[in-house]
């Protein structure tokens, strides 16, 4: 399994880059993040999932693990394949996908180009709740709340939780936040993955 590339950039379009590490050329399906990351650089690095089927092999990159983690929970969605995965990590950041999936905003998640409003509530449903059963059982450490006082901080719980993040860190990261004066979901979330 090919997880992570590092080399030479040969060439690089919208959506796939030429990536030259040890004498071979790998051709990656990016995000339009790692797209962007790799824009203008002479050397890059992607974290890359690898899919071999009966019809062929493909490598997708990514520009960190959390980004790739979201696109392994996303093609974990029944009708959600890896070609409708890039398209949803190309049309929002994980930030602002997470806060759709933990807020369940179907409208802001249909809003992704060739992602219909069934797919999005299938998404959002099956998130969640994977990320719940993680959460249930996850441990919590010991002098940690084990779950936030409002709806909101719940949801901001659920959205780091679906970047990988554990329940206690979570947490954690999201009274950082508040501290420091986040009130709205968004804002708590930005502010917790910038403590984290």
């Amino acid at each position: 399994m090919i997880g992570y590339l590092k080399g030479k950039i040969l060439s690089l379009s919208a959506d796939t880059a030429l990536i030259l590490t040890g004498g071979v050329g790998y051709e990656v399906l990016c995000s339009s993040s790692a797209a962007a990351e790799l824009t203008g650089k002479e050397e890059g690095e992607l974290y890359t999932y690898l899919q071999a089927r009966e019809d062929g092999i493909s490598l997708y990159g990514f520009v960190s693990p959390a980004e790739k983690n979201m696109f392994l929970k996303l093609v974990s969605v029944s009708g959600v394949g890896p070609k409708l995965g890039m398209a949803v990590l190309s049309g929002m950041d994980i930030n602002a996908l997470a806060v759709a999936i933990a807020s369940s905003d179907v409208k802001r998640l249909s809003a992704v180009k060739g992602l219909g409003k069934k797919t999005a509530e299938r998404i959002i449903l099956e998130l969640r709740e994977k990320v719940s059963h993680e959460a249930s059982a996850a441990p919590v450490a010991e002098g940690v709340c084990s779950s936030p006082v409002s709806e909101d901080d719940e949801d901001a719980v659920v959205a780091l939780m679906s970047l990988g993040f554990t329940r206690a860190e979570s947490t954690k990261a999201i009274g950082r936040a508040h501290a420091q004066g986040a009130v709205a979901i968004e804002d708590v979330i930005r502010a917790a993955l910038k403590s984290m």
